[in-house]
């Protein structure tokens, strides 16, 4: 059956479009998505504006049209943390659902965690032993581990890298106190999770699997996107340390220079490197292997679960 998750995400509406039967590897046939950068657009308050509203209504007529242009069978909708977060969410949940007709799925921070973890167990396999999983995102970051398909613990915590570019650091470049600020404040939220995890032991494999960390990847020589998923990317604690205080130093356009760098993601990408470096830090980690499958992957293979259970 062709299957169509809509993400609402802190970044971007994606829709992607895939080819899914119980007991089968999803296999992608379109990918569909608009960058509104929620987690940036939430004011004062903590609401997301009437502009912002239009703007992700307006979206999601238009992922709707297409998912309709390429047969989707069932459409899989969901909302993460800016939605989550923003404190008038049920007005705008009320005016998705009235103006679309599309009733977004909510997931909680634990959802997210636990979802994604599926999909990197699935992608690596049982050979992965206790694995460790790290997603840095929009609004909020989740880390999860385990030796089954449900992790033993996950957490997700603010640490967004939309978000703590939005509340932390203003500047372009940044002031350099404020990276530091920022640095202080990540580790301490960090540190403070890290006893959950501990004593389920040392991980026998660590993955990341958000844009940020695929980027910051090919910035420490990483493969290109273009030479395919199977091959093997790496990030290295190392490499990171030496990126950090060069990110820092550069303006926005000078980051949209760098390679793999997309424009949409450039301002953030500080933010995202202090977050990846102090967990691979705080959790005793040298190296993470990136993972090409995400969120979105583990909604599907929750959604198979079901059918091949029904």
């Amino acid at each position: 059956m062709r299957l169509g998750v809509l993400d609402v995400g802190s970044n971007t509406v994606h829709l992607l479009v895939v080819d899914a039967h119980p007991g089968a590897r999803p296999l992608p046939a379109y990918s569909h998505k608009a960058e509104l950068r929620l987690a940036e657009l939430l004011d004062s308050s903590g609401a997301i504006g009437d502009d912002g509203i239009d703007r992700l209504v307006g979206t999601v007529h238009e992922a709707l049209t297409v998912a309709e242009d390429q047969g989707v069978a069932e459409l899989l909708p969901f909302a993460t943390s800016a939605v989550r977060d923003a404190t008038n969410a049920d007005a705008l949940l009320r005016r998705v659902e009235g103006e679309t007709g599309v009733t977004l799925q909510v997931l909680s921070g634990e959802d997210e965690a636990r979802l994604t973890f599926l999909a990197a167990r699935r992608w690596l396999g049982w050979s992965a032993g206790r694995l460790l999983m790290i997603d840095i995102g929009g609004g909020s970051l989740e880390i999860a581990l385990g030796v089954d398909e449900a992790p033993d613990a996950a957490v997700s915590l603010p640490l967004g890298a939309g978000r703590l570019t939005a509340a932390r650091l203003p500047g372009d470049p940044p002031d350099p106190a404020d990276v530091r600020a920022l640095r202080r404040s990540v580790r301490g939220e960090i540190a403070e999770v890290v006893g959950e995890f501990s004593r389920y032991g040392e991980p026998d494999r660590v993955v990341g699997t958000s844009k940020t960390l695929k980027q910051l990847a090919r910035l420490a020589g990483a493969a290109r996107s273009s030479e395919g998923q199977y091959v093997q990317r790496q990030l290295g604690a190392e490499a990171l340390r030496a990126w950090g205080p060069k990110l820092a130093g550069m303006s926005t356009r000078e980051r949209e220079l760098l390679p793999g760098v997309s424009e949409g993601r450039a301002r953030q990408l500080l933010a995202g490197a202090v977050v990846a470096e102090a967990a691979m830090d705080l959790f005793g980690v040298q190296s993470l292997e990136i993972c090409p499958w995400a969120l979105r992957e583990g909604v599907i293979l929750r959604r198979l679960d079901r059918l091949r259970a029904a």
